[in-house]
């Protein structure tokens, strides 16, 4: 278990939770410090997902069935048991991903933090609420919402903690029963995290979870819920749109990114720099939402750049399950290859190395050290193409106006960042930017901790948006009941033409009262 404190037979007892109706071939899990398997989990197929489904069906009426208090309390119970059982979470985590105890606290703050807001605002933006009628007075109009009955999620391996119960909460919470296809590297972490929401008192059935590849059982799961959350890259969601369209379902996706950071001319070149690398290398540069491109105004251009450098050079490569180190392991050896793959692609093109540069076996089997190019242009694959790994560039810009051109000229638009030392120039700064979220003198965690608001991206980078009022209420169907009192709508005994006269009169009427008489 290399060094690991989390026990086998605790991971055995985990994957008691899995769906699983007959003897399956196994799937090895990968520990990221060693290379070496360390466990294995069950290949689930079609049939466990209809299994899976089939539970989470027969339990989602009760469930929705309990008062809203009720399924709130169990959000805010659960963000209490998070925090007790932190650190058997952080190992976990660890032990599947690789990465340093700090990145792996930061998804222990997310989800509570999610289920607080959620437990607290969400039971008001579901209540039933009332409308303007057809006729004021006559027409009484309700808007009800109703859960979508069962919604799936496919995790991904970079943050098993927050996405593969994040998303679910407020699923939960406006009545519906879930099935999750976490990453089959992070199963163990994505099935803790279930087993303290059951803890926290929700019903075993309404959570159901089913190992295997993506290919299998994910696109089997598309096909059977009511909705379905994915999180992941482009062409697979693709894939799962495609399959969500097929079946008329609803669908969330949030995906690639290759996201832009902006230093403007008024900008504290050091404080900018220390900034820019909590938004480059959170997670070893895995993170959807961590910056790859950086456009620095000429005038700070040498003064950030050597900050910046500086920075970067001094970040602690390491290993272990306690904290200290700045930067963990990238998840595989696909991810070490592919960051490999994009540096001597860049180098061979011209590109120049200010630091990093290379793998770092000596600490670990995928390390990569925390890496810094200039001169890249759009011949290089990475100029345009996620790297998802420690690997950044910087470019030299005149303007604001040719950093903001430069920051849009993506397919991608998920988060962006924009440092300035004048706070309103920012804010309108960021509103040209053509991301979902962007922070202003922050990495990514001002706009993603702002659970009140919604995140997500455009172009590329998904459809949907997670938190705020939209990450609840896409989990719901808006149902409209109108009870007609009196007059009915429709001409009755009246010929045609009178009726027709007098719904103009009506209508021109109606034009002049104020909004709330309507």
């Amino acid at each position: 278990m290399h060094n690991s404190p989390v026990g086998r037979d605790r991971l055995e007892s985990l994957r008691d939770a899995l769906v699983v109706t007959g003897e399956r071939e196994r799937l090895d899990v990968i520990a990221p410090v060693s290379g070496a398997p360390f466990t294995s989990i069950p290949a689930g197929t079609e049939a466990d997902v209809e299994v899976a489904v089939e539970r989470a069906e027969a339990a989602q009426a009760s469930w929705a069935g309990r008062p809203l208090t009720e399924r709130a309390a169990v959000l805010e119970r659960y963000a209490d048991r998070v925090l007790d059982a932190q650190d058997e979470l952080l190992d976990v985590a660890q032990l599947e991903t690789g990465k340093t105890r700090r990145d792996a606290f930061e998804e222990v703050l997310d989800v509570v933090q999610t289920a607080t807001h959620y437990a607290d605002a969400g039971p008001e933006l579901l209540e039933s609420e009332r409308r303007s009628g057809a006729i004021p007075g006559l027409t009484k109009t309700t808007v009800h919402r109703r859960p979508k009955g069962v919604a799936g999620f496919i995790s991904p391996w970079n943050y098993p903690v927050t996405l593969s119960v994040s998303d679910a909460l407020p699923a939960l919470l406006a009545g519906n029963a879930v099935v999750l296809k976490p990453a089959q590297e992070t199963t163990h972490t994505a099935l803790l995290a279930r087993q303290l929401l059951v803890d926290a008192g929700l019903p075993p059935a309404a959570f159901q979870v089913v190992s295997g590849t993506g290919e299998r059982v994910g696109a089997e799961l598309v096909d059977r819920v009511d909705y379905v959350c994915f999180t992941g890259s482009t062409e697979a969601g693709r894939s799962v749109a495609k399959r969500a369209g097929r079946a008329l379902i609803d669908c969330s996706l949030e995906l690639g990114g290759k996201n832009p950071l902006l230093v403007l001319d008024d900008a504290n070149p050091r404080k900018a720099a220390r900034g820019a690398i909590r938004a480059c290398f959170p997670n070893a540069g895995q993170l959807c939402i961590s910056t790859e491109r950086l456009y620095i105004h000429e005038s700070v251009y040498e003064a950030f750049r050597d900050a910046f450098v500086t920075e970067a050079r001094a970040l602690d490569l390491g290993t272990g399950f306690a904290y200290g180190p700045d930067v963990g392991s990238l998840q595989s050896a696909a991810q070490l290859d592919k960051t490999e793959r994009h540096v001597a692609d860049a180098i061979e093109k011209g590109a120049d190395v200010l630091v990093g540069g290379r793998p770092r076996p000596d600490v670990g089997p995928y390390f990569y050290e925390p890496t810094v190019l200039t001169d890249v242009t759009h011949e290089m694959t990475l100029f345009d193409e996620e790297t998802f790994g420690p690997v950044v560039s910087l470019y030299p810009v005149g303007s604001v106006d040719d950093a903001v051109e430069r920051a849009n000229d993506s397919r991608y638009g998920l988060n962006a960042s924009v440092w300035t030392g004048d706070h309103d120039r920012g804010e309108r700064v960021a509103e040209r930017i053509d991301c979902g979220t962007v922070n202003v003198n922050e990495a990514y965690a001002a706009a993603w901790a702002s659970v009140d608001a919604p995140m997500g991206g455009m172009g590329d980078s998904g459809i949907g948006r997670r938190h705020g009022e939209e990450g609840l209420l896409k989990y719901t169907e808006a149902q409209t009941v109108a009870v007609q009192r009196g007059l009915q709508i429709g001409p009755g005994p009246l010929p045609d033409g009178v009726w027709a006269r007098l719904m103009t009169g009506f209508s021109k009427l109606l034009k002049r009262l104020p909004g709330w008489l309507r």
